[in-house]
């Protein structure tokens, strides 16, 4: 069941890809490809930049889009983390799961696909039994299509 669920939100993921964007968190040291996340429902994908083969963390959050407006949007959804490295030494894939809640604010009204990004999410790990709350500030780079 966990690697179906992975499988269908990697699926989802790559096939969602009209008007993508590249976000950088540099306080989590973290990277995200996301589609377009003006439209209602979008996805999400997120991978640590600050090792090379100690962690390849990946995490997979489709979204939500709560309330959009000309210069915000606000958004939840739900992240799976896992790891691939996992699997070399015999450790589960799955590492956890997250609830995040957000906004993407427009703050240059002449660079309008330039955006600054700030996000809460609650993490736990698969078992439940220990977790952190989350914080992420970024910018965000929404790349538009071609007329």
């Amino acid at each position: 069941m966990k690697h179906a669920l992975t499988a269908l939100l990697l699926g989802v993921t790559m096939t969602a890809f009209g008007q993508a964007s590249v976000a950088y968190y540099p306080f989590n040291s973290l990277i995200t490809v996301s589609t377009n996340a003006d439209r209602a429902f979008w996805a999400d994908a997120r991978m640590q930049t600050n090792t090379l083969f100690g962690s390849l963390s990946t995490t997979i959050c489709p979204m939500v889009n709560v309330a959009r407006k000309a210069q915000v949007n606000y958004y939840t959804g739900l992240g799976v983390r896992f790891n691939a490295l996992n699997g070399i030494d015999d450790r589960d894939v799955l590492e956890g799961y997250s609830l995040h809640v957000g906004v993407r604010i427009k703050p240059l009204l002449f660079m309008p696909n330039l955006r600054v990004a700030f996000e809460l999410a609650p993490y736990s790990r698969k078992d439940f039994k220990t977790g952190n709350l989350q914080s992420f500030l970024g910018f965000v780079y929404q790349f538009s299509k071609k007329p």
